[in-house]
């Protein structure tokens, strides 16, 4: 499959938190980094993501922000 982003990032799922809409999944990337990212429950299910899946992030660079 070939894609516009550019911003992607290899990793393996570490964890799948769901609740009735919504699911928090995190990511282990770059060795010992992790990115969680927040996605429907929907998306989950339709990818059959588990713990342990190899994924690729794509980041949409307009919606990341950061915070102290």
């Amino acid at each position: 499959m070939k894609i516009s982003g550019r911003n992607q990032l290899q990793g393996k799922v570490t964890s799948v938190e769901t609740d009735n809409l919504m699911a928090k999944v995190t990511l282990e990337v770059s060795g010992s980094n992790c990115l969680t990212a927040t996605i429907t429950k929907e998306a989950v299910n339709d990818l059959g993501l588990t713990v342990g899946d190899q994924v690729k992030a794509l980041v949409k660079a307009s919606s990341v922000m950061i915070m102290k």
